[in-house]
């Protein structure tokens, strides 16, 4: 461990930490430029083989980014996207964000530092940002973007200069540091430890934004929602969203193990995947209806009446069925496609039923910070299956690239253990996460 690091796992003051020196090179999860055509033809394309641990260059800083010393980090799907190189790589990405020049074409290495949430303690701000400061506990929001840009000030998705940071950017959070930009940092909250600071900011931000958030669907009270994959990393952050907002929360899951958990998330209506009947035989398009009325069914027998929203991130293998199953008049929003990005629907029931498709990608600066405050407030919790040292980054990431977590997987850089980082344990005992965690279940650390 460098001298900077070990003042910030000692805890030392901002002043304390501006004496020890930015080290040269420092430990990261990376990609090599080398191994892009490396699955090709492969069915199994094995994430642990592309993620690479090991020192890296330390990158110059621009005046308006922060260096955080990343306590822990967090698992997406986009890591699984990067590390199998697919659809495209994302060092495509990087060479075409450095050609805008400056500090941009720092961006473009033959490695690739992933990852795209981070907590951590501010070390070093450029000399341009002027809220943050060394020894600051921050999270960061997984979101880039271009300040100089119009309509960026509209709102920081529509530019179009934004990015996902660690996944179209260089120098993400699976890593003992990351550069982020000032706009990117918000308050950790200080009940909660290292690992569930870095759950949260990129799958609630996208799951406030799509449900809650001027952009999205705008859910009120009473409204009813359907939520695929209601125990994964978006949606056992929508179920509590919409249970918060005084909505009825259906979850669709894939397995009995799982649909325990959606009720104990909040869930008031759960249908498990496996006890569907079987449509293997018909194309997607008759699949997608045979599957929207057997679970319109199961709803109005519940519920009595059909979800005015569903949540879907699934993409091919269930957009048919979102389109075909949310009510007259209702809304499917989108913000992914995990199957498949080539959807295939009935235009019919979209069009004659007056149903709206919203599409919707990551979080703003505003929206992010909005979230964050729930999470303060006690409001929101982490949902956390799995923590993993930094080392083996690439268990963490092959996990999820199986499905076979729940809620987040959590990877630790500095933080030398799971459980650190609170420093308010009586906010922690008002919002009772460790009895959120004890109802939850092994998903709730």
């Amino acid at each position: 461990m460098d001298s900077l690091a070990h003042a910030v796992a000692e805890g030392a003051t901002g002043e304390q930490l501006l004496a020890e020196p930015v080290p040269a090179d420092y430990l990261a999860a990376h990609l090599r430029r080398e191994d892009v055509g490396m699955f090709r033809d492969i069915a199994d394309k094995d994430v642990r083989k592309s993620i690479r641990v090991g020192y890296v260059p330390m990158p110059e800083l621009a005046p308006d980014e922060v260096l955080v010393a990343v306590m822990a980090s967090s698992i997406n799907f986009n890591t699984v996207w990067s590390a199998t190189f697919e659809p495209v790589s994302t060092f495509g990405m990087l060479s075409r964000f450095a050609r805008q020049g400056g500090f941009a074409a720092r961006h473009d290495q033959d490695h690739q530092v992933i990852g795209s949430d981070a907590s951590g303690v501010v070390v070093r701000a450029g000399s341009g940002v002027r809220h943050w400061k060394p020894g600051d506990h921050v999270v960061v929001s997984p979101v880039y973007v271009d300040d100089q840009e119009p309509l960026t000030h509209h709102d920081g998705m529509l530019g179009a200069g934004q990015l996902a940071w660690g996944y179209e950017t260089n120098f993400g959070g699976l890593a003992t540091y990351a550069v982020v930009r000032a706009s990117q940092v918000l308050p950790k909250p200080a009940h909660l430890t290292w690992e569930e600071s870095a759950c949260f900011a990129l799958c609630a931000g996208t799951a406030y934004r799509m449900l809650v958030g001027e952009h999205g669907a705008r859910i009120k009270q009473g409204d009813i929602v359907l939520i695929w994959g209601a125990t994964g990393g978006l949606g056992a952050f929508a179920v509590q969203l919409v249970k918060n907002g005084g909505g009825t929360a259906i979850g669709i899951v894939g397995s009995e193990a799982k649909a325990g958990l959606a009720r104990r998330l909040g869930c008031d209506l759960v249908i498990n995947r496996e006890e569907l009947p079987g449509t293997e035989e018909l194309d997607l398009a008759a699949r997608s209806q045979a599957i929207g009325k057997h679970i319109g069914r199961i709803i109005r027998a519940g519920l009595g009446e059909d979800p005015h929203v569903v949540f879907d991130h699934v993409g091919r293998q269930t957009f048919g069925t979102s389109v075909f199953v949310v009510r007259r008049g209702g809304v499917v929003v989108t913000c992914g496609s995990t199957t498949g990005y080539q959807h295939q629907f009935d235009n019919r029931y979209l069009w004659m039923n007056l149903k709206r498709i919203i599409g919707s990608h990551g979080v703003n600066y505003s929206e992010m910070a909005e979230c964050t405050r729930l999470f303060r407030q006690g409001m929101l919790r982490p949902v956390l299956s799995a923590t993993y040292p930094l080392a083996e980054t690439g268990e963490a990431a092959r996990l999820v690239q199986l499905n076979e977590h729940v809620g987040k997987v959590a990877v630790t850089c500095l933080a030398p253990e799971p459980g650190l980082g609170v420093t308010d344990p009586r906010a922690r005992e008002r919002a009772g996460i460790e009895r959120w965690h004890e109802t939850v279940g092994p998903a709730g650390r």
